[in-house]
């Protein structure tokens, strides 16, 4: 078998977290073993005897999996017979936890920022996936969400301070703390924003998105 084949079957039996592996190769003809050296040259190699080891990594570097793999198939050209075994692999860290703040701190933080005149808002939640679309759409009921037809999975919906057409900001948040507690995540955003309106006649400011009223 080839030394690049050799190689093919011990990365496939690799953890799939593996992040490093040190590879020792043992070249059949003593005369071979320093031109076999060469040709692993970038990786670092050392030599023992007839033992070659050297170190791969699994990301795309002078020394990764691909790089290896051609440096290998050169000696393979050059009829260099061997064996490649696995010394030792390190597993790659773990990914670090992202802390994501919940939609009802967001949306404290959202209305921290405000005016103190603020008085209609035009505001967009955006989920981080579309399988939580129909429960949030049912948990955010109260604040009559509507799809925000962007092609994200997520709503807009309409804030009034005092009166007009609205949610409340104590029913937005309540709507959210929901979310929060059936482990749906989210991003508050605020799109629009008008202060000190008086609408007369009317419920409220219109908004023209997309070509449509909001």
């Amino acid at each position: 078998m080839s030394l690049a084949d050799q190689w093919d079957g011990i990365e496939t039996g690799l953890d799939p977290r593996w992040h490093d592996a040190r590879l020792k190769l043992t070249v059949d003809d003593d005369g071979r073993v320093e031109r076999a050296l060469a040709l692993l040259g970038p990786a670092g190699p050392g030599r023992s005897g007839r033992e070659i080891r050297f170190y791969v990594q699994r990301t795309d570097s002078p020394i990764g999996s691909e790089a290896v793999r051609r440096m290998l198939r050169r000696i393979d050209a050059e009829e260099i017979a061997g064996a490649l075994t696995l010394v030792a692999t390190d597993d790659a860290p773990p990914e670090p936890v992202v802390s994501r703040p919940t939609l009802a701190a967001e949306w404290d933080a959202v209305i921290a920022t405000l005016p103190s005149d603020w008085s209609d808002l035009l505001c967009e939640i955006e989920l981080t996936s579309s399988d939580h679309v129909d429960r949030a759409a049912l948990l955010c009921a109260p604040i009559n969400v509507f799809q925000s037809g962007v092609g994200k999975p997520g709503f807009r919906f309409r804030v009034a301070h005092v009166f007009g057409y609205g949610a409340s900001p104590g029913m937005v948040r309540r709507c959210f703390v929901r979310l929060d507690d059936a482990g749906i995540p989210g991003e508050v955003r605020v799109l629009h924003a008008l202060s000190d309106t008086h609408p007369v006649g009317t419920q409220g400011p219109v908004w023209m998105v997309g070509g449509k009223q909001v």
